[in-house]
């Protein structure tokens, strides 16, 4: 998560939608960078709420924009199924080492999701908080171009990113049966990146 106090903008880290990049450039711009430990760095909504806002509110800004990326669901999950295949991981209850791509996702729609499945919610990172708390600016993280676009007029800089962070490279391939119980099961997932539009104007969930 970054901070930019004199911009009044809050960029949040949702997990695997590239912003460790925006990190990595961006810091020397930053009046505060949340780096660690994990559960810190990709604070939800409802964290931010409850732990930072009322912080910055009263020393920065009672006006803070907040900007998030969030990526397209089935590409998501193969972000982070693709991060789970990592050697390192090898033996550990997380590793997808050996499970499917299609086996992974159909493990994500279970109610009781295996180690390996339990990657959370774009949707329930994002999610709007009771006291109006919401992100003000959602980009897709297919949208890199408007995402730089409004990071560089906002800060009033131009930006270069290095890839960071990246999972591994491979093909993954998804039935159509499962691809559709996904898209049933989770359509809220799919509502809110459908609703993403230029310039990081959104359609909120109801």
């Amino acid at each position: 998560m970054l901070v930019f106090s004199t911009a009044r903008l809050v960029f949040l880290s949702v997990p695997k939608t590239g912003t460790t990049a925006y990190e990595a450039a961006l810091a020397p711009l930053a009046a505060m960078i949340v780096l660690a430990p994990p559960e810190l760095k990709h604070a939800p909504m409802f964290r931010y709420n409850r732990f930072y806002r009322p912080a910055l509110e009263k020393f920065v800004s009672d006006k803070l924009d907040i900007l998030a990326v969030m990526r397209e669901p089935v590409s998501w999950l193969g972000s982070w199924y693709r991060y789970r295949q990592r050697d390192e991981l090898d033996g550990q209850r997380v590793s997808t080492k050996g499970v499917s791509f299609d086996e992974f996702v159909t493990d994500y729609l279970k109610g009781q999701q295996p180690p390996h499945a339990n990657v959370g919610s774009q949707v329930k990172f994002l999610e709007p908080q009771a006291n109006g708390t919401r992100v003000t600016h959602l980009f897709r993280y297919e949208d890199q171009d408007g995402l730089r676009r409004f990071l560089e007029e906002r800060l009033d800089t131009k930006i270069e990113t290095t890839r960071q962070n990246s999972s591994p490279d491979m093909a993954l391939e998804l039935s159509e049966k499962t691809l559709a119980r996904f898209r049933r099961k989770r359509p809220d997932e799919f509502a809110l990146w459908n609703g993403i539009g230029s310039n990081g104007a959104y359609t909120p969930l109801p």
